[in-house]
């Protein structure tokens, strides 16, 4: 079962948000955040799936306050749109919109919440560790999670990066692991977006793997 639902952000800022419900009581409750395309169908059936692995998930349209209902595809003037929207992101700003999605969680549920992010949402969700107070957060290859490495997470983080992703260099990956040795780090022999089903780069094993680790790590700080 799923829903859109409306959340009002501590500025008064209100945006849409897609929920999605397990079948029975939510082991615990879990943020997704979206990549550059908005809450589209990709994103929609991450939250789904880790619904059906008893999550409730949220994923907050972080998009609605330079755009609302954002939902673009992987190719063509969709592409274009999507990149032109990164340097409009107020990260602060999304951050707090994060925040409400996971009070709304926590409401909703009544168990622990995690962050989980891609591309975009990497690095939100590391955001999300150094900023906010989830109880756990996944991020999958982050671009400009070097900027933030300086950052300290005051919870648990597992990070995925492919070796073979031309937007991130290693060696901005090596400032957290400088930082933080205590992050969970995993390599793939992988592109950008791995996880993504519908664009070429998707990478099934690469995708299985990193899911079950995630799927593990947040059973294991969630549950």
């Amino acid at each position: 079962m799923s829903e859109f639902v409306r959340l009002r952000a501590a500025d008064g800022h209100e945006l849409s948000a897609y929920v999605a419900l397990p079948a029975g009581e939510p082991v615990a409750a879990l943020v997704v955040i979206q990549e550059i395309f908005g809450v589209n169908a990709h994103i929609r059936s991450v939250a789904d799936g880790y619904a059906k692995d008893g999550f409730l998930s949220v994923a907050p349209a972080l998009f609605d306050r330079i755009q609302p209902g954002v939902e673009l595809g992987y190719e063509g003037e969709d592409m274009q749109t999507a990149r032109s929207m990164i340097p409009r992101l107020n990260f602060a700003k999304a951050v707090e919109d994060i925040q409400v999605a996971v009070e709304y969680a926590a409401s909703a549920s009544g168990k622990n919440v995690g962050v989980i992010g891609y591309c975009l949402g990497g690095t939100l969700a590391w955001l999300s560790a150094t900023r906010l107070r989830p109880a756990a957060v996944v991020g999958y290859y982050g671009g400009n999670i070097g900027n933030f490495a300086t950052e300290t997470p005051a919870c648990p983080v597992l990070l995925h990066f492919g070796r073979e992703d031309a937007h991130i260099p290693e060696s901005e990956v090596e400032k957290v692991h400088a930082a933080h040795p205590e992050v969970e780090i995993h390599w793939y022999d992988a592109g950008h977006a791995f996880n993504c089903e519908p664009r070429p780069s998707y990478n099934a094993a690469a995708a299985k793997e990193a899911r079950e680790r995630s799927l593990e790590f947040l059973k294991k700080h969630l549950v």
